[in-house]
């Protein structure tokens, strides 16, 4: 088995994708009043920051965002305790919380959309937001669930044997997006 790892988007991809999904996100919510950026743990958070950092560029405002943990939410562990679950939902300081707001969420690659699913699931645990988005950088199809979002980076169609692994500066010292392929050697 021999194992291919091949750069499909690299850090001026990246950057640009960011910045469209932010003029996507201005657009989409004619401006940020009442928006909350939340990044799913762990290369999520990182673009919610980056996404936040780019609307102030673009708008001049901040635009609030937080993390979310969604440990005890996936459905391949065996036990769930939610009754813990409002600590794993972190946001700004003097933040109102999530009741009424529009979320975006954010995830560096959508697959199955069981992992959205749990995401959803921590966020209606501590309030009721106005409305929740979707915000990845990379989809690779194969949904489980009837999940979609409204803001990706790079659609990629992949095979089942294939992988897209995101790698952020801030956790893996840099910008690149792979798709990594195991073929048979001949």
């Amino acid at each position: 088995m021999v194992t291919e790892k091949n750069v499909i988007m690299d850090e001026t991809a990246i950057r640009r994708a960011l910045s469209r999904i932010a003029h996507e996100i201005l657009e989409k919510n004619k401006g940020i009043e009442n928006c909350l950026l939340v990044g799913i743990r762990t290369r999520g958070i990182y673009l919610a920051q980056r996404i936040a950092e780019r609307i102030k560029e673009i708008e001049g405002v901040d635009i609030p965002y937080g993390e979310l943990d969604i440990t005890h939410y996936r459905d391949d562990r065996e036990e769930m305790d939610r009754a813990v679950v409002k600590s794993y939902l972190t946001l700004p300081e003097g933040s109102s919380g999530i009741h009424d707001k529009k979320v975006i969420l954010f995830d560096d690659v959508l697959y199955t959309g069981r992992t959205i699913r749990a995401a959803m699931d921590a966020l209606m645990d501590c309030g009721r937001p106005r409305m929740i988005q979707l915000a990845v950088l990379a989809d690779r199809g194969h949904r489980e669930l009837p999940i979609r979002p409204d803001y990706i980076g790079k659609n990629v169609p992949t095979s089942r044997h294939e992988q897209i692994e995101v790698a952020l500066t801030e956790f893996d010292g840099k910008d690149e997006v792979y798709i990594i392929s195991n073929r048979e050697e001949r």
